[in-house]
């Protein structure tokens, strides 16, 4: 019952219009807990908030919200985690601005686990789409929870990737955690409800508001020990990430690509200016400082096998190389029409070895 009435307070403490983190937390300090500062004096409140925030304190927040929240809470799967918890993420505790509560959903022990941040495009190539999965799935099994932010693209492959290995993902959204955004992720949110995690700090019924996804940013590098950046234009949203992470402390990396890429173009910016250059799982390892508490399983690496004679389709493949490129390009390399060309990439394309891009190009998959 105590938990309960405790729970009901830090809601009713931070579901107030205008009460920010910084505000939250400088009250806390001063008054011990959230109970204390809604039943202090009108006159105490206003020496640490303004006098119209300090009048919301005191007339308490909508009741519809907290009775909404609390409903939610009797969910078994569902929490909400406080900065008095002793669970709450020991890296986020240690962020310039750290969450009051995070409304959370999934397997708790999860939050215990070393961490490793995994962002990038949400417009990813097919190449970029097979690391995150591969990197995140041998990152988990060497023991690091994949952390990222359930959009699109690259944090979607790296959520699937982490989910497979033995240390589960977790996802912090931008939304309230009874919506899923983008709608196109209900499957993987249910899986990672059921497998991993997913956190929140915004109130329940929060829509998907533009500026809340570059603050979550920082969650998902706060609760990580490094952030590895697969793909990522020089505008991307992702170097906001790996900018957050830098301000925190934590190690930086990169997976370079292609000059001509434009979803080269911010993991190079990010190498040039000192962030790690990772090609294979033990240098995400290496420069974590981090020993496996399980066998890393890289599947990011070939594995040997006895040679085999190339067919007329896997020639193609070296007139291809690694860059994207068109249907003409590739008849002027290899001397062969563009009916053979064609008829080549369509078989190439079906074992998943080389994957259409928009106009016209192809990329080969490693």
């Amino acid at each position: 019952m105590k938990q309960a009435t405790d729970i009901e307070s830090w809601l009713s403490l931070t579901l107030i219009d205008g009460l920010g983190g910084e505000s939250i937390r400088r009250l806390l300090i001063a008054f011990g807990n959230p109970a204390a500062i809604l039943a202090a004096p009108m006159i105490a409140l206003e020496r640490l908030v303004k006098k119209p925030i300090a009048a919301r304190i005191k007339q308490g927040a909508d009741r519809d919200k907290i009775t909404n929240a609390m409903k939610w809470l009797e969910d078994p799967a569902n929490a909400i985690i406080t900065l008095a918890d002793t669970d709450y993420p020991a890296q986020l505790l240690n962020i310039a601005d750290p969450p009051p509560v995070l409304y959370f959903k999934g397997r708790r022990e999860l939050l215990q686990l070393p961490a490793l941040a995994v962002v990038g495009s949400r417009n990813a190539t097919p190449q970029g789409l097979l690391n995150a999965e591969a990197f995140s799935e041998a990152s988990s099994n060497a023991g690091l929870c994949i952390i990222s932010g359930m959009a699109l693209g690259i944090d979607t492959a790296a959520h699937h990737g982490g989910l497979r290995g033995a240390a589960a993902s977790i996802a912090i959204i931008g939304t309230g955690l009874d919506i899923v955004y983008p709608a196109r992720n209900h499957p993987l949110a249910h899986k990672l409800a059921k497998e991993g995690a997913l956190i929140s700090e915004f109130p329940l019924g929060t829509p998907a508001i533009g500026r809340n996804f570059p603050r979550r940013n920082r969650i998902i590098s706060g609760m990580s020990q490094g952030c590895l950046v697969v793909e990522a234009a020089l505008q991307s949203g992702s170097l906001i990430t790996a900018r957050q992470a830098l301000e925190q402390g934590r190690e930086v990396m990169a997976i370079p690509g292609s000059i001509h890429s434009p979803l080269s173009k911010g993991c190079h910016a990010l190498i040039k200016q000192g962030a790690k250059l990772v090609e294979n799982t033990q240098d995400i390892l290496d420069e974590l400082n981090f020993l496996p508490l399980f066998h890393p399983g890289n599947n990011t690496e070939k594995k040997q096998t006895d040679p085999v004679e190339p067919s007329e389709d896997t020639v193609l493949l070296e007139h291809l190389g690694y860059d994207s490129v068109d249907i003409d390009t590739l008849c002027a390399r290899s001397g062969l029409t563009a009916e053979v060309v064609s008829a080549m990439l369509l078989t190439l394309e079906l074992d998943g070895r080389v994957s259409s891009l928009p106009g016209g190009c192809y990329q080969r998959v490693q």
